[in-house]
């Protein structure tokens, strides 16, 4: 990476970012950057509101070019000196209020200090200043000027721009070390997460010498151009909850019992009358997930540090309402009707087909001037997050079954369909259609999951001429399948393509659908399908119409 101190002009920034001259140019003097920002406000923990500064368009690119770098540089830098980061924790790649917390758990004594108006205390004349001066640095006058340009708003560092982190940690570097040598002389353990400060020790006698510790803290803090916001200041015993970022560190890392209380409250309200508030305000679907994945996060830590392997079959309660959670956003309440594959390139597949023929599909798919091609139906995406909590693996149709049982309660889970029900006295909102290849002659999903549901071999005829069927009475879970094409027995996704699509060759080598990896002859199912997606236009889905018809019924009955 080309050294700080060797860069002279706009010409050096634009090329350090990856920007045209013109581009940067245009964001700082012609349009100017004060000229790209949009305010809001987002509720406190701890009462009022807090301002926030959002940049956006080209501005807001090049903030993010500029963050990445100015990090990058900073990690060449610590190599370069095989410095070990330790002390901040905020903003910083796999560092977070976790590992900031577990530095301060088992402690005799806690002690929290917050810096006032942190983010005001970065004003443009600072930021330049840093650039130019720190050693690490040593910016020409020009390239200072420009960081600063780009990164300020209002002439200070705003919350919401995504430089802002990091040129703060970047500032605060000296701080952090003129306050480690405080604390190790008082034998202390020191950590920084943005603006919340924190030292930690099991001296018996801290109490006594804690009037020069703060003291001298006050005064390196007060040199380094910041001041403590006094009534924030807190220290915590050990026989009193002491918490460090929002998390209890008494024994272990652990989420404060009230939080907990109060998220599964803001569900079992969500589940009961659909609708919750949290902060006073009407509350969304992503912030309840949000407060349950946090929950999970530190659950998750515990259960490692501890040695506990939970699975989906033998969870904790705090697991098992976050399972709950997402039964019900995924398939209970989903807001559109939702597509469930045996893999994923099975999306794309139906996708494509109703991006060619989205004018007689307008139930499934509609152009939007603005926003172009939308879809009216959802496809389900799996991740390790749905793997862990409902058994569904990323890849694969062995899955289908285990989500068959959550909504008719089978071996070892719960019946999350009837739970719903019950409390919410309604019935699903959207169907669920459980999408499979034709397969029930070999051994493949579509006959293994009619087994698993007991449909009796002589029944499975009458399933293959429907193509779809209700799984469950009254409910909208549906069981689909595709549609034989020229007399085959048996047909995957893939059959519903025309020859000449299925032979075509990408550099030279010839698509196999059974292959999972890429060889030297022959490529797999992903890269067909991202051909297929990218080439809509120009393939043949009449095949995939008699699909798509039957989507288009089953959802047109709901």
């Amino acid at each position: 990476m080309d050294r700080f101190s060797e860069l002279r002009t706009r010409n050096d920034v634009a090329r350090i970012l990856n920007v045209s001259r013109k581009e940067l140019t245009y964001v700082l003097y012609i349009r100017k950057p004060d000229n790209y920002y949009y305010e809001f406000e987002i509720p406190k923990k701890s009462g009022g509101v807090r301002c926030i500064s959002a940049p956006s368009g080209g501005l807001k690119y090049i903030q993010k070019k500029l963050a990445k770098y100015l990090y990058d540089y900073q990690r060449q830098i610590w190599k370069e000196k095989q410095i070990t980061p330790h002390i901040s924790h905020g903003f910083e790649k796999g560092r977070d209020i976790t590992t900031n917390a577990i530095i301060h758990k088992n402690k005799r004594y806690v002690l929290n200090l917050d810096l006032e108006s942190f983010f005001d205390s970065f004003h443009f004349g600072r930021v330049m200043g840093f650039f130019e001066k720190n050693n690490n640095f040593k910016a020409s006058h020009d390239v200072a000027v420009i960081i600063a340009q780009l990164a300020c708003y209002n002439g200070k560092l705003p919350q919401g721009s995504p430089c802002s982190p990091v040129i703060t940690n970047l500032i605060c570097q000296s701080l952090d070390m003129c306050l480690l040598r405080v604390a190790r002389r008082y034998r202390l353990d020191y950590t920084r997460y943005a603006d919340d400060l924190t030292f930690s020790t099991n001296r018996k006698d801290f109490l006594d010498c804690y009037p020069n510790f703060l003291y001298e803290v006050k005064q390196e803090i007060g040199r380094n151009g910041f001041k403590i916001n006094d009534s924030k200041t807190r220290i915590a015993y050990k026989d009193s909850q002491q918490k460090v970022t929002g998390l209890v560190v008494n024994r272990k890392v652990n989420i404060d019992r009230n939080y907990y209380k109060k998220t599964r409250a803001m569900a079992h309200k969500l589940y009961k009358t659909g609708e919750f508030v949290i902060d006073g305000k009407p509350g969304s679907i992503k912030q309840l997930e949000g407060r349950f994945a946090f929950i999970d996060r530190i659950t998750k830590l515990n259960n490692k540090r501890e040695g506990n392997n939970s699975n989906c079959h033998n969870f904790c309660n705090r697991e098992a309402q976050y399972q709950k959670f997402l039964f019900y956003k995924y398939f209970f309440a989903n807001e559109k009707p939702l597509i469930v594959t045996e893999g994923p390139t099975d999306i794309l597949y139906i996708k494509a087909a109703l991006m060619k023929y989205y004018k007689e599909y307008p139930e499934l798919i509609e152009k939007d001037e603005n926003k172009g091609l939308e879809y009216k139906i959802s496809f389900l995406r799996r991740t390790k997050r749905l793997h862990h909590f409902l058994g569904m693996s990323v890849d694969g149709a062995s899955a289908m079954k285990t989500l068959y049982d959550y909504f008719i309660k089978g071996h070892n889970v719960p019946n999350y369909l009837f739970e719903l029900e019950q409390l919410s006295q309604k019935r699903m909102n959207m169907p669920v259609i459980l999408l499979f290849d034709n397969e029930t002659i070999t051994d493949r999903p579509l006959k293994d999951f009619l087994n698993h549901i007991k449909i009796k071999p002589e029944e499975r005829q009458e399933f293959i001429n429907k193509l779809a069927v209700s799984l469950i009475k009254d409910e909208k879970l549906y069981l689909m399948t595709i549609p034989l094409p020229n007399g085959k027995d048996e047909c995957e996704m893939e059959d519903l393509f025309p020859k000449h699509v299925l032979n075509h060759e990408i550099s030279g080598k010839k698509f196999c659908r059974d292959s999972k990896h890429d060889t030297e002859t022959t490529y797999g199912k992903k890269i067909f399908a991202e051909y297929v997606f990218s080439n809509y236009e120009d393939i043949d889905f009449s095949q995939y119409k008699p699909l798509l018809d039957n989507i288009r019924s089953v959802i047109s009955n709901n």
